[in-house]
């Protein structure tokens, strides 16, 4: 057998690339375009390097037309993005980002699906400020964005207390080792001196090297049997293995990622394969390697083709762990015995190890604020002045008040009460279930409405529910405005994906425990069309449903949907 050549595919750099390659690691005119005090906004090269320190530029689009018409540029602001491994906060931390949400953002905290913070609506002069408060309190934006490895996801896993600190150790092991080395974010943004007479082509990048990766790279780590971090969806999957409660070590999957571009079969959702098992001590290494395999043979032509998934797809998933093997000097284990039940998260309050108690809050998209009848954001600031815990963020956009001392949780469930957090009152099952990305008005992305409408939806597909007597059955419906994928749309029973303002592509038939992608069910649908769907399909599910089966499975066995059994024939 003669062994494949290993090459990246042709084609000219894409202009990003050019963008690096200039940058000399991340800097460009980044520093002097947002001293630039003509423009709120800056360049689009600085743009491109912007995110790599966990920014994006943005406008607000509702006001875009009418600012047109004014002859003014558009309303600029910026996303800020804070990276926190594992989605671990402490009470000081949590109010720190409460405080510059409401100096310099929007008033409200976003929980992202990668258990990380948002803020949305900083103007630029507000930016150093902003990001220097944050470093002071320990955390940081740095990679938060970018062609780089993005915030470490793990499992929050509330029951088994002790596992989840080792394994958010690891987390946390591979964030600050996978953290690119350029100096560049401490010189723009915390005044951090050049060291003198030192010249620049000494920086190096030892893992990402100058052009650093072909797009960005995201590392999840499952506790079965719970998969809420979508461990499949990732570039690198690893799946805790526990035996007699104790680490053993983790099954590593390779070849995730949810985005897809509309119309171009070309790209697709795909979910990781798993491909062998490595002791907890050689995650970091297997971790970089794997890294520096996208790095050399990922597509840096096409931007749209060059996640880990297709670069895995089109050199064969074989190949690409015999390469890793290589690069190791060593080789993966057998994949070790595992399963999951499911990917959402378990609310209220739950006991853990040595006497703690850990509350699971559902958040609605994600969003912290107050709003006319919920004052969360007030209720989670008066939390933060007593908890002597830990927040943590939840895959699915929810927060965990962790690590409450017996003491504590009778004054923090006071305040749970006082302030209406309890989930079962507010919100029905479908609610529980759901997640949105932000979409309008903020991302240039979306097509469509997202944060905004899908509780609106929701509310009107309850009645339907509630007719069937589904009301406390849990179907994971997902909302995005693109088919980027933010909020891992191909993993929901019910999937909305933006096409056009109002209108959505249907997909159902993912399971339950995030081990199945779903299929595209109708096409270019608006409100009234979804909700005429969900009628007919749901009436179905009541009555034909066997004992505990879930709606993605249910959509398979009666033939609604052909199940997806790869990525690549999402489009068949």
């Amino acid at each position: 057998m003669v062994k494949p050549i290993l090459k990246a595919p042709d084609g000219p750099p894409s202009d990003v690339e050019r963008i690096k390659e200039e940058s000399n690691y991340l800097r460009g005119s980044l520093g002097e375009s947002m001293q630039d005090g003509i423009s709120a906004g800056i360049n689009d090269d600085d743009n491109r390097l912007m995110k790599f320190h966990g920014s994006y530029l943005q406008d607000d689009r509702d006001l875009r037309n009418e600012r047109q018409k004014q002859k003014l540029e558009p309303a600029y602001q910026f996303m800020l993005r804070v990276r926190a491994p594992g989605g671990i906060a402490t009470p000081e931390q949590w109010l720190v980002l409460d405080d510059l949400a409401q100096k310099y953002a929007n008033g409200t905290l976003k929980l992202t699906t990668r258990q990380s913070f948002q803020m949305h609506g900083i103007l630029k002069w507000n930016m150093k400020k902003t990001i220097q408060e944050i470093n002071q309190s320990l955390l940081n934006t740095l990679a938060a964005c970018g062609d780089v490895n993005r915030n470490v996801m793990c499992n929050p896993n509330p029951d088994q207390s002790e596992i989840h600190t080792e394994v958010y150790e690891y987390a946390k092991l591979l964030s600050e080792g996978l953290m690119p080395k350029t100096r560049a974010y401490h010189e723009i943004w915390l005044d951090e001196e050049k060291v003198a007479g030192t010249p620049e082509t000494e920086e190096v990048e030892p893992i990402y090297g100058a052009l650093y990766l072909p797009r960005k790279f995201k590392i999840a780590i499952a506790v079965p049997p719970s998969n809420d971090i979508d461990v499949y969806s990732q570039d690198l999957g690893l799946i805790a293995i526990v035996e007699n409660g104790k680490l053993e070590g983790f099954n590593v999957a390779i070849g995730g990622g949810m985005g897809s571009t509309h119309g171009d079969k070309e790209t697709y959702p795909q979910l990781a394969k798993v491909i062998g098992f490595c002791k907890p001590n050689q995650i970091l290494e297997v971790a970089e390697k794997i890294i520096t395999i996208q790095r050399d043979y990922g597509n840096r032509s096409v931007r749209k083709n060059a996640r880990f998934k297709y670069t895995v797809d089109r050199l064969g998933l074989e190949v690409v762990k015999e390469e890793l093997e290589n690069r190791l000097g060593w080789k993966l284990q057998e994949a070790k015995p595992f399963h999951f039940d499911d990917n959402g998260d378990r609310y209220g309050w739950v006991k853990g190890a040595q006497g703690k108690w850990h509350f699971t809050l559902f958040v609605q998209n994600g969003r912290v604020g107050d709003f006319d009848d919920y004052k969360l954001k007030t209720a989670l600031r008066e939390i933060a002045k007593i908890h002597t815990g830990d927040f943590r963020l939840t895959g699915n956009q929810n927060l965990i008040i962790a690590n409450v001392s017996a003491q504590n949780k009778k004054i923090i469930n006071e305040l749970i009460n006082q302030f209406g957090l309890t989930d079962g009152e507010r919100y029905s099952a479908l609610h529980r279930s759901s997640m949105a990305c932000v979409a309008l008005p903020t991302c240039g992305l979306a097509m469509a409405e997202s944060e905004r409408y899908l509780p609106v939806l929701i509310d009107k597909i309850d009645e339907i529910v509630e007719e069937n007597g589904l009301r406390n059955q849990e179907i994971t419906i997902r909302m995005t405005g693109c088919p980027n994928g933010c909020a891992r749309p191909g993993l929901g029973e019910i999937a909305l994906i933006g096409k056009a303002p109002g209108k959505y592509n249907m997909y159902l038939g993912a399971a339950f425990d995030g081990s199945r992608l779903n299929k595209m069910y109708r096409e270019n649908i608006g409100e009234e069309e979804i909700l005429s769907e969900l009628r007919v399909l749901l009436s179905r599910y009541a009555k034909e449903r066997l004992e505990g089966e879930h709606f993605g499975d249910f959509t398979i066995r009666t033939g609604i949907v052909k199940a997806v059994t790869d990525g690549t024939n999402f489009h068949d």
